[in-house]
């Protein structure tokens, strides 16, 4: 794990990617913070992490694009499975190592509130625990783009695609107020969304027989809660979308709370798609 670490964090600085990320990441954040706090003199750095979380959707896909659909178009992956190297081990490896180049641009952020403290009095808990939490909600996004890279060739689909589903997991408070409240919306999106998720486990199988049980098994429950209690469809999309929403488990650390159910939701985001993307190796071992 650790050659797979070490070599994946060079490759980030040897083709710019780490340079442009750290660079672009600090430089937003930047200008944030001299217009949140120093301009303004406000001295809460909990607001400009707050105000800066869409950078997520910005930055995290150029950041795990190439993690595994570098390796699958340039067959590298191939190496990769017949070395005595785990496939635990490849995608700890390479997540580490991501994190450490996040990790680095959360290090410098960890400095803004002591030089604000120098010039007066500022409440470091909330500032620390609004980082705490935007840390780990970056661990989060990079666990999904590194999932998602997995399931390409192609870098730009990847990187393209986190994009939209980084931008969809940001905007899914409001999203569910676009869908009327009825049971039978409710039913039809989470149909919908049970064809997504089996198009997704034929992608990471290729096994269509299991994909295609998996989808009806999931219909028939689904149409069975619905006809036997359909008013437990009500309003259900809104409560299904804001309990999965990432942003919205944020809020609690930005007002100084360290949420330990926050803290569990997004560990767990992180481990279930590191998870995932395993398997996504193994089934190409195997195959």
């Amino acid at each position: 794990m650790l050659a797979i670490y070490k070599k994946e964090l060079r490759s980030y600085f040897t083709s710019m990617i780490g340079y442009v990320f750290i660079a672009f990441f600090l430089v937003i954040i930047g200008v944030y913070f001299y217009f949140q706090n120093l301009y303004t003199g406000y001295a809460n750095f909990e607001y400009t992490v707050t105000n800066v979380t869409f950078i997520f959707v910005l930055l995290i896909p150029l950041l795990t694009m190439r993690l595994m659909a570098e390796e699958n178009k340039q067959k590298t992956d191939q190496l990769l499975l017949t070395s005595p190297v785990t496939p635990t081990a490849i995608v700890l490896g390479k997540f580490l190592a991501v994190f450490t180049i996040f990790g680095v641009v959360m290090a410098i952020i960890c400095t803004y509130p002591l030089i604000m403290k120098q010039y007066g009095n500022v409440p470091l808990a909330p500032a620390y625990a609004s980082i705490f939490g935007f840390t780990i909600l970056g661990g989060a996004y990079l666990s999904m783009g590194f999932f998602l890279s997995s399931l390409t060739e192609s870098q730009v689909v990847a990187a393209v695609v986190s994009f939209i589903v980084f931008l969809f997991t940001a905007l899914m408070d409001g999203i569910a107020g676009f869908f009327p409240a009825d049971n039978k919306t409710a039913y039809v999106v989470f149909s919908v969304i049970l064809v997504i998720i089996c198009i997704i486990l034929y992608i990471m199988m290729r096994n269509l027989t299991i994909s295609i049980c998996a989808g009806l098994v999931g219909e028939l429950g689904l149409t069975a809660a619905y006809l036997l209690k359909p008013t437990l469809f009500d309003g259900l999309i809104v409560k299904v979308f804001g309990w999965v929403s990432v942003i919205d488990r944020f809020n609690n650390f930005y007002m100084g709370i360290l949420d330990l159910a926050g803290i569990i939701y997004y560990i767990s985001i992180i481990f279930l798609f590191l998870f995932l993307t395993v398997q996504v190796i193994r089934k190409k071992r195997w195959s």
